[in-house]
């Protein structure tokens, strides 16, 4: 993937993707990709033992349920789930999101559901 001379807009990327849970990559920093996503409903509980990760709200909200306590964020709120903390993200209605993940990170951590997107799956064209 090549960031060569590209501008994009990820509020209209997510917008056009047909599936929930499906984070597509959509640009890469150094060790970091930088993912937009359709969500509604809710992903699973899980968690990254080695890695951080952002949720930016393109549209929408988003409520990010932790065992300390929920985290609601509106349209342009952003909040990083510390590595290693359980986290289950939940839209009640459709979601845009922007994520910044490190390459490494599983998209439900070590937990396997239905949802469980691989990263072949996550790089594919948009």
């Amino acid at each position: 993937m090549s960031n060569t001379h590209q501008v994009s807009t990820p509020k209209e990327i997510a917008a056009s993707l047909t599936e929930f849970w499906s984070p597509r990559v959509v640009a890469e920093v150094d060790d970091a990709y930088i993912k937009v996503a359709k969500v509604h409903g809710s992903l699973a509980w899980h968690s990254h033992d080695d890695e951080d990760e952002l949720f930016m709200v393109l549209k929408g909200r988003l409520r990010i349920e932790m065992e300390a306590g929920p985290v609601e964020l509106g349209e342009g709120e952003m909040f990083v789930v510390p590595k290693g903390v359980r986290h289950n993200p939940v839209a009640d209605e459709e979601c845009h999101l922007m994520l910044i993940e490190r390459k490494t990170t599983l998209h439900t951590g070590s937990t396997v559901t239905e949802k469980t997107r691989s990263l072949a799956d996550q790089l594919r064209p948009v």
